[in-house]
């Protein structure tokens, strides 16, 4: 779930490398990279329908997207230079390295450099 189709297509073609599939907004895009498709669902879209208990999607959860970087650092900096928003630093675990940052909606993405 995306608040604005239109910023959310242009931050994963700009900074990510995916490609417009299709765009039908303000309710929908999709944008791929490789086998990865992304759907960017906007609140106009049928996604954005309440739930029969009444709740409403939106976007800005915990679930994320994975991205495998061969150098985490300069992966931050490019993104930060760029003006991207980061939850946190990077935190290092026994399987290598990790940072969150968000999307013009608020929906998490995770670089991740594994451990050599």
């Amino acid at each position: 779930m995306v608040d604005d189709v239109e910023k959310a297509v242009d931050f994963y073609t700009t900074h990510f490398g995916f490609a417009v599939n299709t765009n039908f907004a303000p309710a929908f895009a999709d944008v791929v990279r490789g086998n990865l498709r992304l759907l960017l669902s906007g609140p106009e879209s049928s996604a954005g329908r309440p739930m029969p208990d009444g709740r409403t999607p939106e976007p800005g959860g915990w679930n994320r997207i994975h991205f495998i970087v061969d150098d985490i650092a300069s992966e931050v900096e490019r993104l930060r230079d760029a003006g991207l928003i980061f939850r946190n630093d990077i935190v290092t675990g026994p399987g290598g390295q990790q940072i969150l940052l968000e999307d013009p909606a608020g929906n998490p993405i995770e670089l991740f450099q594994p451990a050599s």
